[in-house]
């Protein structure tokens, strides 16, 4: 089927945390077992930095597992470069928001305020049409 939805780090970890609502959960949970996810590599070392018990760093390495890495490739290099150019995004955030825009995946995260100004970038907010579940 392939993605339809790039994961950040702060989705990726609320939700294994279970500190999303219910039904962004649920939703979440759909979208994974239909492969609808992805993840920017940034966001893979992201989520393999944080420091857990050995079952919340095995669920990290499950859900990773789960779910396709979008590698940092030339296209996502090169919209990176723009990115910082004409916005003050961090580099992370930067590499996250130029890998969506190549892969033209809607975002979804809990920080969209770096984000916002990107021109092209899809930022489903919760309760929208594509965005988690409020």
């Amino acid at each position: 089927m392939g993605a339809r939805f790039l994961v950040d780090a702060n989705v990726g970890i609320d939700f294994l945390n279970n500190k999303l609502p219910v039904a962004s959960t649920a939703w979440l949970e759909w979208q994974l077992q239909r492969q609808q996810l992805a993840l920017s590599v940034v966001v893979r070392i992201e989520l393999l930095s944080w420091v857990g018990t050995p079952a919340d760093v095995q669920l990290l390495e499950d859900f990773i597992a789960a779910t396709p890495v979008l590698p940092l490739d030339e296209p996502v290099v090169l919209q990176t470069i723009r990115l910082r150019q004409q916005h003050r995004v961090k580099l992370p955030g930067a590499i996250i928001a130029a890998t969506a825009l190549v892969h033209g995946l809607p975002l979804l995260s809990r920080n969209t305020n770096d984000c916002r100004a990107v021109t092209g970038l899809t930022l489903p907010e919760p309760g929208e049409p594509g965005g988690l579940p409020a």
